[in-house]
């Protein structure tokens, strides 16, 4: 990865983007891809979309999703401390004393997540989110209220590290490592001569109801759509291979298998794994993916679709770890399987 592309990358895992309000991080997103697509487009629901070759009929969509897990401010009580609610997929046994940042309308605000800790054991048994509450260090409701408001965003505070091996621990890479690769996806292949239309989509809302995946595959129509995502792997603890099958750092990104996932398509990524020397790793998702892949299908009459992922340790927690290594070989592998299509491919399993 080139100094150029890893500074984007840290731009990204630096800026907070809760599901709801990613508006920052898609104005980071849409400067960098202005340097090389054809055209650029957004819409209402938020979504940035990166294209080239607008003009061909055949179109592949990308979508990464930007968005990340977060608390919503509920509450202020009179001594000032705040109640809060999940954004997301977010543990609460997580949260006890992390560091958090208010994004408040005037600007962010630090606070720290409050644990039981008048016993040296501290907090026992189960973590609901109603029982947790943020410290701002503010003295009353009123001072609080001078900083914070019910409904504000509230994110980890907790930014990227370089660990050994080439790998990165960042809260958020669930996905903003996604978008980072459908951009640098569609940076690749502007250098190429394409027979096909590409649409690297920023999409936002995933982590929440997916619509921004629906609402920009329902404008563009496209003939096929990869969605790109992170999941989990079982390289660690006590984590079951059995459950989530035998996924690993450093072994390549991962493919799925499952009802949702057109087998053409998928054949073409695995074609294409085999030919150049890619590793690749396999996932089950016999009903449903839990990424924007199954709201792309649901557009138009259909729109075959395959999901490729990131290897990634401690998903939704604050500090999610990748290899730097497959994130590069996610990028060759979808960069060499749409720069080989002919632009007459057929996704029917009849044809």
């Amino acid at each position: 990865m080139n100094e150029v592309s890893k500074t984007f990358l840290e731009r990204l895992l630096s800026t907070a983007s809760p599901s709801g309000d990613e508006i920052e991080i898609q104005k980071k997103w849409k400067e960098y891809v202005e340097g090389f697509a054809d055209e650029i487009r957004t819409d209402n629901a938020g979504n940035v979309i990166a294209i080239l070759n607008p003009e061909k009929p055949f179109k592949v969509m990308l979508a990464g999703h930007v968005d990340e897990i977060a608390f919503m401010v509920t509450h202020i009580d009179d001594k000032g401390f705040l109640s809060v609610t999940k954004v997301g997929g977010i543990n609460p046994k997580l949260a006890l004393a992390q560091r958090v940042k208010v994004l408040g309308a005037n600007g962010i605000i630090k606070g720290v997540i409050g644990v039981n800790a008048q016993h040296h054991g501290g907090e026992k048994g189960e973590i609901e989110v109603e029982s947790l509450y943020i410290d701002l260090g503010a003295n009353s409701k009123e001072e609080a209220e001078d900083h914070v408001t019910v409904g504000d965003y509230v994110v980890y505070d907790m930014d990227y590290e370089y660990l050994l091996n080439n790998k990165i621990a960042a809260r958020g890479l669930d996905n903003r490592a996604g978008a980072f690769i459908v951009a640098e996806v569609v940076k690749r292949l502007a250098q190429e001569d394409l027979n096909v239309g590409i649409y690297g989509v920023s999409t936002v809302n995933e982590e929440t109801n997916m619509g921004g995946a629906f609402f920009a595959a329902s404008a563009i129509e496209p003939t096929c759509g990869l969605a790109c995502d992170v999941t989990f792997t079982s390289d660690y603890g006590n984590t079951s291979k059995k459950k989530l099958c035998d996924i690993a750092l450093d072994k390549g990104p991962v493919l799925a298998k499952g009802a949702q996932i057109n087998k053409k398509l998928n054949g073409i990524l695995i074609e294409t794994a085999k030919k150049n020397d890619i590793p690749v790793q396999f996932e089950l998702t016999p009903r449903t993916t839990g990424t924007d892949a199954d709201k792309i299908r649901f557009t138009g009459k259909g729109t075959p679709v395959a999901l490729v992922s990131l290897p990634l340790r401690y998903m939704h927690s604050p500090s999610e770890v990748v290899s730097l290594d497959d994130m590069e070989k996610m990028i060759e592998l979808m960069v060499l399987a749409i720069k080989n299509l002919k632009g007459n491919e057929s996704f029917n399993p009849f044809e």
